[in-house]
């Protein structure tokens, strides 16, 4: 079944405003859902639906948050997100970021307290669309297993990053994880076999078979899983908000859903004039892109 983009644009947020969220807040998380569909990112895309919705009338999502935040210095910030809609929160994370680089170069605004943060991409992608080189990453309960252990440590902490380049952004958008829970249960309904080094089942025990998977693997091993505890480090520990402590000890905070992030934001114009770098990407781009290909490989 195809949809046009809009059209599915505008259902999305019908779903979310009469889930109790403001027609602006549902507007934001639908066109973040369907930009992950439109790159091709469906793990992150109207898929999410259901469960944004199912927190939503959990309480787990608050659809009225109220944010606010503190420790405001020239260029970071400490946004309180209520809980507020992933898409919501990190959005205006991304607008403070920016207007922090610009007063000051560099701008960081952590996120504290906020729900599944969807495709990060989209907020760095946006930063560099406005010019400015930008890095993002959000931390969540444990859901990955950690090199040697049988069950979850660390989360598929996410990391993107994006410049601007003269025919658009350059950017990088990944997980910790070989693969994410949203792929695993992509493989899942499509009844696809998994690859060898994707995940664990409910033993702690490497499995192809798509139902019986539970637990992805962090990218390169205890790198991945090294990186996903520096993100909980720097966004969780820093907003004082700990989560892979708090439900890994089995806590009452550790059993709700919650997620923290960052972003960060550069004016390029500080170091470089901004043609000139977006010249300089697209070089760069041109030279990889020239390298001789491997036999059988286009």
């Amino acid at each position: 079944m195809s949809v046009a983009a809009e059209r599915l644009e505008r259902w999305v947020a019908r779903v979310f405003s009469k889930g109790g969220m403001p027609e602006e807040d549902a507007g934001t998380v639908a066109r973040v859902l369907v930009w992950a569909n439109l790159r091709g990112m469906d793990t992150h895309g109207v898929v999410r639906v259901p469960r944004y919705m199912e927190w939503l009338r959990s309480g787990e999502l608050n659809a009225r948050p109220a944010m606010s935040t503190r420790n405001d210095a020239p260029a970071s910030i400490v946004l309180e997100a209520d809980r507020a809609a992933g898409p919501v929160a990190m959005n205006y994370a991304c607008e403070i970021a920016m207007s922090k680089a610009q007063a000051s170069g560099i701008g960081l605004c952590l996120v504290r307290a906020t729900t599944h943060t969807a495709a990060l991409g989209y907020y760095t992608q946006r930063a560099a669309e406005a010019g400015m080189a930008a890095i993002a990453f959000s931390a969540s309960g444990p859901n990955m297993a950690y090199p040697g252990a049988r069950v979850a440590g660390v989360s598929t902490a996410p990391l993107a990053l994006a410049v601007p380049g003269e025919h658009g952004p350059v950017a990088l958008d990944m997980a910790s994880g070989v693969v994410s829970l949203g792929r695993l249960a992509l493989a899942r309904r499509k009844q696809e076999a998994l690859e060898p080094g994707w995940a664990l089942d409910a033993q702690g025990l490497p499995t192809t078979d798509a139902g019986q998977a539970k637990l992805p693997l962090p990218l390169g091993g205890a790198k991945g899983a090294g990186l996903s505890l520096l993100i909980e480090c720097l966004t969780s520990l820093l907003a004082a908000n700990p989560l892979l402590a708090e439900a890994l000890e089995g806590t009452p905070p550790g059993k709700r859903h919650r997620q923290n992030g960052a972003i960060i934001a550069v004016d390029i114009a500080r170091f470089v004039e901004p043609r000139i770098f977006a010249g300089e990407v697209a070089r760069l781009a041109r030279a990889i892109k020239g390298l001789p290909p491997q036999p059988g490989n286009e």
